[in-house]
């Protein structure tokens, strides 16, 4: 990975991010000084932040669903008792 070799043998995807992340901790003080570039480097090969957004988008939009189902079936049991008592 850190070879800058990709799989197709160009530069891999993550490469640039890994220079960036390399540099920096061979000239910083503290590790934690390269805290954000190490997560860039790192969300660059894993997609974490990425699945953790779309997983919480995909939550939500089922919520939505089941929320407008379930107004849906209030309101046309809500009619249809109207409709019986008239």
């Amino acid at each position: 990975m850190a070879s800058g070799w990709g799989i197709n043998g160009n530069k891999g995807r993550c490469y640039d991010f890994w220079l960036e992340f390399s540099e920096c901790m061979s000239r910083c003080r503290q590790p934690s000084d390269c805290g954000l570039l190490r997560e860039d480097y790192l969300e660059c090969l894993h997609h974490s932040k990425e699945f953790q957004r779309r997983n919480r988008i995909y939550k939500e939009e089922q919520r939505q669903i089941r929320a407008a189902a379930r107004k849906a079936k209030e309101e046309a049991e809500g009619a249809h008792a109207v409709a019986a008592h008239h």
